[in-house]
Order: structure tokens, then sequence, then C-alpha cells
């Protein structure tokens, strides 16, 4: 399992995020590692079915991402801006928490330039562009969770600025990375890490795992994992009643929060 790690949280001046972009020079990417994607993307899409929320399922195609091999970013972003005005850019692995929300609160989303190998499927310690792209995109098409994620963005940079990161990264690890939402009478997929993982998203949805329901104090308040399966999975009662929670928390409200 690959996820992001927002464990290092710091108070310095956030960076300058564009200090960490790079071209993606989508010519590099091999015929195996385009493989790999296909081979990724025709693993996960049956088993999500009807598993995962119903926006993702419908961002796919609306953003072109159903056709073979690793995305241009170019060509992605002319629908996606078209559609919520986000786009993606590209940068070399992780960057540091301050960088990464004020990439965010621009509607900027980073996108790891390289993808795992053949041999590492279920695996990676950071996030390639097949859990960024993959995992997240399809949902920056869908306008509440667009609103959300740039929302975050914003109350990011400011929480950090006040000593408040661990609690805006919790928030956002809980919801957009590892989320469960309730749709119509069943539980189903939201996060973007388990999106993107086989084994964790049948891990989620189908093991006895704890999944308590979501609310803003509980999630800001429980630690995660960023090595291993989590040990719970927070179950919104709706995608769009969380976004707009998340959507209108500021820092006032994270402070209360943490009293």
């Amino acid at each position: 399992m690959f996820q992001p790690d927002f464990t290092e949280i710091d108070s310095r001046q956030p960076a300058n995020w564009r200090d960490y972009l790079v071209p993606q020079d989508w010519q590099h990417f091999t015929a195996q590692e385009h493989g790999v994607w296909d081979t990724l993307f025709a693993r996960q899409v049956p088993y999500l079915g009807s598993r995962i929320v119903t926006p993702f399922l419908e961002g796919i195609p609306r953003l072109g991402l159903d056709q073979r091999g690793i995305p241009n970013l170019d060509l992605l972003n002319q629908r996606l801006e078209e559609l919520t005005g986000w786009r993606c850019v590209s940068v070399p692995g992780l960057v540091p928490d301050d960088a990464f929300f004020a990439m965010l609160a621009e509607r900027c989303f980073p996108i790891g330039n390289f993808i795992r190998s053949a041999g590492s499927l279920d695996y990676l310690e950071e996030p390639d562009c097949f859990h960024d792209i993959f995992g997240h995109v399809p949902l920056l098409a869908h306008e509440p969770v667009a609103r959300l994620m740039q929302a975050m963005g914003r109350l990011g940079v400011a929480a950090i600025a006040a000593g408040l990161g661990d609690m805006i990264s919790r928030l956002y690890w809980h919801t957009v990375e590892f989320g469960l939402a309730r749709e119509g009478s069943e539980v189903k997929i939201l996060g973007a890490g388990l999106a993107s993982s086989f084994g964790e998203a049948h891990f989620a949805i189908e093991a006895e795992v704890p999944r308590p329901r979501f609310t803003l104090k509980d999630a800001a308040a429980t630690v995660y994992r960023s090595d291993a399966f989590q040990p719970l999975y927070f179950v919104s009662d709706s995608l769009e009643g969380t976004a707009a929670e998340l959507e209108s928390l500021d820092l006032a409200g994270l402070r209360r929060l943490a009293a």
C-alpha cells in the first residue's frame, strides 16, 4: 500500500509551491510504464463498480481517463479546467505539507511524475501518478469536491502556520484519502487511497474493521497509519454533506475542535 505522508508538520514560512513543479514530459514514459497503468486500471475499475461513490465513476469518462496509457496532463487539464477550474501539476514526488496545501488552495493538484514498477503493483512508499490521477482526479470533476479541496488547501496553510497541521492532516486523511461515505443504503468508497489500492479497497469494504460515523471532532482527534491498512474507516453520512461541512470549516472552528 502506498499513500501520502502528512506526518511531518511544522510551522515554517510556507514554501513557494511553484518551486516543486517539473514538466511532465509525457514522452518519457515507456511502453512498459503505460502498460502498468493499463494493468492497474483494468484491475481496479471492475472491482470498484458499485462499491465507490457515483461521482467518481462519472468523472472517469468525463475526463477521458478511460483511454489507454498514462494520461497526458495537458490533455487532462483541458477537460478538468473547463469543468471545475482545477488543473493537475507535475511534481517529482512528495512535497512538503505547506506547499501541498498551498497548491490545493490554488486549485492545483500535484501529480507524482512516475509510476510504480510492474513488480510493485500493490505497494509504494510514496504515491505515484496512478494514485494521484486515478485516485483523486475523477472527484475533482465534481463541483462539491472541487470546492472542498480548495477550502482544505486554504485551511491547511493557515492550520500549519497556527500549529494545527496535525488536525487538518487527520481530517484530510480520514475523508479525502481513506474515507467511506453512505450513498443511499450502501457504504461506499470515497477516499483516493482506497480507490487506487486493490487490497485496501477490499479490506475497507469487506473486512471486519471498525467503521464509525464521521464527525469533524472524532476525525480530527484520530491518528492514522501511513505504513499499513487503517485500523478504522470513518463513514460520512453523504459525500455532499461532508464536503459542505469541511468546506465551511475555518481556523476558529478547527481551534474549537482542538479544545
